[in-house]
């Protein structure tokens, strides 16, 4: 790992700079020229070099990105804001209504106790949803949990059910973050095994994942498991050659690397079929790779060509278009060139794409995004995903990402699966559905609440209230008293239901909002009705009351 921000000023080296650029493909650094700049955090897949650390304190690459997370904040979600409205404005309401009862029942002549008032405001209040709405929040991060994800905030999982726009980083997130062997492509008059068991011998000694990703290929189609040919003397890959290769005891030889390197090998120019295999492969957005061989006594000559791609994880189209179906839009952000992502967003199956993005461009399009009343959900595992992790409001790091990525989310998916988003917002969805039901079932409440108590406390004054005595109670005491223990007991009787959820099931919002009123808030008139009376009786029988 290179410790910190500097220039190299020996040597030559590949370098993996996808943690922080988000670009899967190793570059090269060098001392002098434009390749002499590397960043602390990044990794040296080969060779050896020199740095010299030019950053000062705090003004470092991860410096930078610590100071943009800074400067975000999560905003409030709309259902945490309409249902704070909500509650704030019944609260107001009903302690206004208790504070000007006393001078209004005495003007009336019905004047009420204070242990009266008290257990009006008591039974009135939004006390059953407030008190279930930890419960509620708890249990969402618990099931989160059953899937492998950490969430790190309440408010996260809320988020999660109300995102309409997700972005994910491509490296490591959509694909698998290594270029990879897909294809061999022989030059014209060479048979497939020749360049497939040429391309594994000139692999054997390339530890790097993309040397062990044609090894494995090869062996897939059929290639021959030797592992070492006896007596043959194997070339690693280096910078400065950028081949790997193989010198068999026949005198053969075998090298594989870059078009430009290999014709430099060859000491002639690449054959048109070669080069337009290389153009088509790099239009493509994948990376070319020559095999050729020398024979002693003959010309050298190219076998073909090796096609590296960053793969697409599997499962992802599947995943993304159900994401399509729940109304989710999904953006993949990259660091690659445009051709590249073009080609991978395709594959994938995302709805668009942004290439070349830096820390600022993503931070940039959440906030656009964020603009247009849109909830945004991002999932990243690179340093440069930090940023705009911590503005998004559900951030979702990957488990095997870095460490900055990790403490700017607000969730942590364990698995590194960014298809696990779907699990998050269906979980999402179930938490806001049930706070919903539970919100309808407690208000219809405190309305049920209103037959039992308003009558009991002016029923001696104005005995016409029995009319809207529907319950029929016993006494204006043992009323209050049952409205208070019912208030109790109901709280309790629903912390099962807030931690179990209300059962997810897609579809409209009017749609969830019928079902909603149906069966909890005609549930929530009826069930205080037959709660209160039933308290109601056994509390007048305990009293003696007739």
């Amino acid at each position: 790992m290179i410790p910190g921000d500097g220039d190299v000023v020996e040597g030559i080296a590949t370098v993996d700079e996808s943690a922080i650029t988000g670009e899967s493909a190793p570059v090269i650094r060098e001392a002098g020229g434009d390749r002499s700049a590397v960043t602390g955090g990044t990794k040296v897949l080969s060779d050896r070099i020199v740095i010299q650390i030019t950053a000062a304190a705090g003004e470092t690459f991860l410096d930078k990105m610590i100071t943009l997370v800074e400067g975000t904040s999560r905003r409030k979600t709309p259902n945490e804001i309409a249902l704070s409205i909500l509650l704030t404005s019944l609260t107001l309401v009903f302690l206004a209504a208790v504070a000007t009862l006393p001078p209004m029942a005495n003007y009336a002549g019905a004047p009420q106790e204070t242990v009266m008032l008290i257990a009006l405001l008591v039974c009135l209040i939004p006390t059953t949803i407030s008190a279930l709405l930890s419960a509620i929040g708890i249990a969402g991060m618990d099931r989160l949990v059953r899937v492998n994800v950490l969430a790190l905030s309440g408010r996260a999982v809320e988020a999660a059910g109300d995102v309409s726009t997700l972005l994910l980083d491509k490296t490591g997130t959509i694909t698998y973050g290594n270029r990879q062997a897909s294809r061999f492509v022989p030059a014209p008059c060479v048979q497939d095994s020749e360049l497939r068991d040429a391309a594994r011998l000139s692999s054997l000694a390339d530890q790097t994942p993309e040397g062990k990703s044609i090894v494995d290929l090869a062996n897939q189609l059929g290639a021959s498991h030797l592992d070492e040919p006896a007596g043959a003397t194997f070339i690693e890959f280096t910078a400065q050659t950028r081949m790997s290769g193989v010198d068999l005891p026949d005198g053969t030889e075998i090298r594989k690397g870059a078009g430009s390197a290999v014709a430099a090998w060859l000491e002639e120019t690449l054959p048109t079929a070669i080069s337009d295999i290389i153009a088509e492969i790099s239009t493509s957005g994948g990376t070319p790779l020559v095999i050729a061989r020398r024979v002693p006594g003959q010309p050298g000559h190219a076998l073909g060509v090796v096609h590296l791609k960053d793969v697409v994880k599997d499962g992802m189209v599947e995943r993304f278009a159900e994401l399509r179906a729940m109304g989710i839009r999904t953006v993949m952000i990259t660091g690659d060139n445009a051709l590249t992502a073009q080609a991978i967003a395709a594959e994938a199956g995302v709805d668009d794409f942004l290439a070349e993005a830096t820390p600022e461009d993503k931070m940039d399009y959440i906030r656009s995004e964020q603009a247009g009343g849109r909830l945004v959900a991002m999932t990243g595992d690179g340093t440069n995903d930090a940023p705009a992790l911590a503005a998004a409001d559900v951030g979702v790091a990957m488990n095997s990402g870095t460490a900055a990525a990790k403490e700017a989310g607000n969730m942590v998916d364990l698995d590194s699966d960014p298809t696990k988003l779907i699990d998050i917002v269906e979980i999402g969805k179930q938490l806001l559905i049930t706070r919903g039901a539970l919100t309808t079932f407690s208000i219809a409440n405190d309305v049920a609440k209103y037959f039992a108590i308003v009558p009991a406390m002016f029923i001696a004054a104005y005995p016409q209230l029995d009319r809207i005595n529907l319950m029929g109670l016993a006494t204006p005491e043992s009323a209050i008293l049952s409205a208070v223990i019912f208030n109790a007991l109901i709280i309790v009787a629903l912390i099962p239901i807030a931690l179990r959820g209300v059962k997810f099931r897609a579809g409209s919002a009017s749609s969830i909002l019928r079902r909603n009123l149906l069966v909890f808030g005609l549930g929530g008139l009826i069930v205080p009705f037959l709660g209160i009376k039933i308290i109601d009786l056994i509390v007048s029988s305990l009293l003696g009351i007739g």
